[in-house]
């Protein structure tokens, strides 16, 4: 895998304000936040994408994550947040080394806006994809 600017911050060679740090799991301040404690958590793994990842680093980034966003809600008093994950530059990924984003959400001009283009979900395909989903991870 290339390295990237996580990389980089992983190894010492771009400074980052730090929020958090174990064996497995950093956890930084956005250079670019969208609000005021937009916060990234990255696993010291390195892995492009999510699916990419061990379930070791999947579970040590699971096992932060709502500790990071009790502190985060604490310190900055906003109640509302989103936790974004992009995967691949279709999905918005800028950074090809997995990384969640804590962003609070204040307001409705601050923080993370999206579009959600819903579809309706017809009830035989469903059943066909949860069933083939279901096989492929083996339950």
């Amino acid at each position: 895998m290339a390295d990237t600017i996580f990389t980089k911050i992983l190894r010492g060679d771009i400074p980052c304000h730090k929020v958090y740090e174990d064996e497995h799991v950093l956890a930084f301040l956005d250079i670019r936040p969208l609000s005021y404690g937009h916060t990234l958590v990255i696993p010291k793994e390195e892995a492009a994408t999510l699916d990419q990842l061990s379930d070791d680093a999947s579970a040590a980034i699971g096992r932060v994550l709502p500790r990071l966003c009790r502190a985060i809600r604490a310190i900055t008093g906003v109640e509302q947040f989103n936790v974004l994950q992009n995967n691949g530059p279709m999905a918005h990924q800028a950074v090809f080394h997995v990384h969640f984003h804590i962003i609070p959400k204040p307001g409705v001009d601050e923080g993370l806006g999206i579009e959600w283009p819903a579809k309706k979900l017809d009830p035989q395909e469903a059943a066909k994809l949860a069933a083939s989903l279901s096989n492929e991870i083996g339950g």
